[in-house]
């Protein structure tokens, strides 16, 4: 039969309980990757449709939408929403922001929206005070006598 197998009882006795805890180990290990394998295809099967347009939703009290977005885009922030054609084209029409990634305007075909233009945000002034920094050196030119 098999030359290489010891002669002993004790030594094949070893080898029996070493192979059934192998065979434990590896019918353990082919279940869990079959359970995943059966998750992966359940998640599959149950995850929501892409939609065609998203609205990227601002924070805050009722959360303004802020930019629309083609459904797949992936520059799109987590605070989204999805929207039909429709309402895509109509806040675009009453001048909401389109992604300048995904071009949701093109895509729409609403050809008279400016190109790449968004709200000018208003001009702050640098921070006053940081002359008197104890870290900052002025210029000689500035300073005083």
């Amino acid at each position: 039969m098999f030359d290489d197998l010891p002669e002993d009882l004790p030594r094949l006795e070893t080898l029996r309980v070493w192979h059934t805890l192998w065979l434990a180990r590896i019918d353990a290990k082919i279940t869990a990757v079959q359970q995943q394998q059966t998750e992966t295809e359940h998640g599959r099967r149950r995850r929501p449709e892409t939609p065609d347009w998203t609205v990227e939703l601002g924070i805050g009290t009722g959360r303004p939408p802020v930019q629309v977005h083609a459904g797949d885009c992936h520059m799109a922030g987590k605070r989204r929403r999805p929207v039909g054609r429709d309402e895509a084209r109509r806040l675009l029409a009453d001048g909401m922001r389109p992604c300048t990634h995904c071009r949701p305007d093109t895509q729409l075909d609403i050809p008279c929206l400016p190109r790449g233009t968004t709200p000018a945000l208003p001009h702050r002034p640098p921070p006053q005070g940081h002359q008197h920094d104890e870290h900052f050196t002025a210029p000689a030119s500035h300073r005083r006598p």
